[in-house]
């Protein structure tokens, strides 16, 4: 009776710490060109996060694409070094600017059963039906590696230079790192009307996954005297060709996010037998009336 009272919880606090979604949150993702923004690492459901902790441990490389080129994650890394959970990105050039992180691989393990209902719950089927096939659902624990490929794009308004960048010429979201998995838009959020199409891939080291799915949340103010926040979702899947078309309303901001796992390379054979990988991309909505830009507050 004790075992069967228990098992709920043992099962909660499993999940608990599973992979989930995990993203890169700007205290704006409009900000006047020259400000320093802080950025938050957040892990967690349904756009709604807590801070992910010992990014000392944990971060593989931050990367930044912007107006003014190319920076590796030499802004980042004294946050990063010091525990900080709230490091902070220079945007100098006004333009759309890509922030890129990626993780090192962590590793986690659940009884057969739990991690049956964890892949059937995350919609993990590759890794589901090899189990069924393999009569392994409920007799062999799940020994999982997992790695995150975070993105986000943050637009830069001119400062007090006054200096624009032509949309042809503000191309940063749209590049293709490479990444063991990413979301490319191939719109510019920013330049698109409220209610405009976006077309987003999903790439595998630079090659298209038909069939990903993709989970879209929007962030926003629902109407009424209360005011209060509120989140949409839904999930769509990608083409033969790796591209998922959505629908931008306005408002904001976005998280888009997709997963794969696959046989664990031999490198990790020794610690697991699947590998996933986590990829997430948030945004800004389109320009509309109101739009807050974040400014360095004065010192």
């Amino acid at each position: 009776m004790f075992a069967q009272r228990c098992l709920p919880l043992l099962l909660f606090v499993a999940t608990t710490t599973l992979a989930h979604e995990f993203w890169l949150q700007p205290a704006s993702f409009r900000v006047a060109a020259g400000a320093t923004l802080p950025l938050r690492l957040l892990v967690g459901d349904g756009f709604v996060g807590t801070a992910w902790p010992r990014p000392t441990r944990r971060v593989r490389r931050f990367l930044r694409f912007g107006p003014g080129g190319f920076t590796d994650s030499t802004d980042l890394r004294p946050a990063l070094l010091a525990d900080s959970l709230a490091p902070a990105i220079g945007c100098s050039a006004p333009g759309t600017h890509l922030l890129a992180l990626t993780s090192q691989p962590a590793f986690l393990g659940l009884p057969a059963s739990q991690f049956t209902a964890y892949l059937r719950a995350e919609g993990l089927g590759y890794a589901l039906r090899q189990r069924e096939e393999a009569g392994q659902t409920t007799s062999k624990p799940g020994r999982e590696a997992y790695q995150r490929c975070a993105k986000a794009l943050v637009f830069a308004t001119a400062g007090a230079t006054g200096r624009t960048l032509l949309a042809s010429a503000d191309t940063a979201y749209r590049r293709v790192l490479g990444l063991p998995l990413e979301l490319v838009p191939e719109q510019n959020p920013y330049r698109l009307r409220p209610g405009a199409a976006l077309t987003v891939r999903v790439l595998r080291q630079g090659q298209p996954v038909p069939g990903a799915p993709v989970q879209v949340w929007q962030a926003g103010i629902a109407p009424g005297p209360a005011a209060a926040p509120a989140i949409r979702h839904f999930t769509t899947y990608t083409n033969a060709q790796g591209r998922a078309l959505l629908r931008l309303p306005g408002l904001g901001p976005y998280l888009l996010a997709t997963v794969r796992m696959e046989a664990a390379p031999p490198a990790l054979a020794g610690q697991a037998d699947w590998l996933s990988t986590w990829a997430s991309l948030t945004f800004g909505g389109p320009e509309t009336a109101g739009k807050t830009v974040y400014s360095q507050p004065a010192n």
